[in-house]
């Protein structure tokens, strides 16, 4: 299993934002450090209460301190987006990162992102079809003429291919069990959020499997996998610095409709215990091992990724997580 680092570029609108850019940075050179795999960087837009640092300038960023390390979007929204602007953006940082890119995509669910770029709602599933199969195109090389419902294209060739053949990874992340159907057709990976507890989960991944093998499809090399996670010293200290960074988050969520995207029964509107039990990474070393373990035994798991910060958190306390990460947790789970 590799272990990836999802940078939380969401903080309050009232901090010094150039600072917590440069709080992310330090993140990465830590994780290199601690032996973390890959590095990511997620995607929205009008995302208030908070900031939010976008994913393209951010990984091209960090990449200088990535090392050896992947880089990856978790995700792009990819219906708000025209292809070519897309293919070119990734063609970049694939070569940047000399051939190290995974391009994880979503199709989103907010209205007020949708409306800010006058996309109709429904259309967001054709759009994403589309701007899959232009993507794919596009990144052959050759001039591409399209004529979609959506996209529209002749003789068009991009300025620059990815140095990945044909192309680079797609990870495509899905909440509702038609949405993982849509994954295991039309993606590389299904990119497993944070939100769904885990019984859900392995419940879809099912499915999952199952789609893959009715079309023929070879089975998903890379099973990835998001989970918030914090890890102190010892499990109280680590129940008491995370839980109301992770209650603020959540009900931001809530207002967000977050938990409206995800299967039935998959409410944000629990206590903080019954919110975390089988939804969060939160404990001693020990704890946090033990609750990997039980993910890798459930799931297969092949990519973890995790998120270790939330807006307002002390930097001090997101570097003591990935260090523990990396001392304490990888070495006794045969993470590479």
């Amino acid at each position: 299993m590799r272990l990836g680092l999802a940078l939380s570029v969401q903080h309050p609108p009232e901090d010094p934002q150039a600072t917590r850019f440069a709080d992310h940075v330090m993140q990465v050179r830590a994780a290199r450090a601690a032996r973390f795999s890959h590095v990511w960087a997620s995607q929205h837009y009008l995302s208030a209460p908070y900031t939010y640092f976008q994913p393209f300038p951010t990984l091209g960023r960090v990449v200088a301190e990535a090392g050896e390390m992947a880089l990856g979007t978790s995700v792009v929204l990819l219906p708000l987006h025209a292809p070519v602007d897309i293919a070119e953006q990734v063609a970049t940082l694939d070569v940047i990162t000399g051939g190290r890119f995974i391009f994880g995509v979503g199709l989103g669910y907010r209205d007020v992102e949708n409306a800010a770029f006058g996309i109709d709602p429904r259309a967001r599933v054709g759009r994403m079809e589309e701007a899959l199969d232009v993507l794919q195109r596009l990144w052959g090389g050759e001039p591409v003429s399209y004529k979609g419902q959506h996209f529209q294209l002749r003789d068009v060739r991009i300025s620059l291919r990815p140095l990945q053949q044909p192309r680079p990874p797609i990870w495509l992340a899905a909440n509702a069990d038609v949405a993982v159907k849509r994954a295991a057709r039309l993606a590389d990976a299904w990119l497993m959020n944070p939100h769904s507890t885990l019984t859900t989960l392995e419940r879809q991944l099912a499915r999952f499997h199952e789609t893959r093998e009715a079309l023929g499809r070879p089975p998903a090399r890379a099973i990835p996998l998001i989970r918030e996670c914090y890890v102190a010293p010892d499990a109280h200290t680590a129940q008491q610095e995370a839980q109301p960074f992770l209650e603020a988050k959540y009900a931001a969520y809530r207002t967000w409709e977050q938990d409206k995207a995800l299967p039935s029964g998959e409410s944000f509107a629990h206590d903080f215990a019954t919110l975390a039990r089988d939804r969060f990474l939160i404990g001693d070393p020990e704890r946090v091992r033990e609750e990997i373990a039980r993910y890798q035994a459930r799931l297969g798991i092949t990519d973890l990724i995790v998120r270790v910060q939330w807006p307002g958190m002390d930097p001090a306390r997101v570097l003591r997580t990935i260090r523990l990460l990396g001392d304490e947790v990888l070495p006794r789970l045969g993470v590479s």
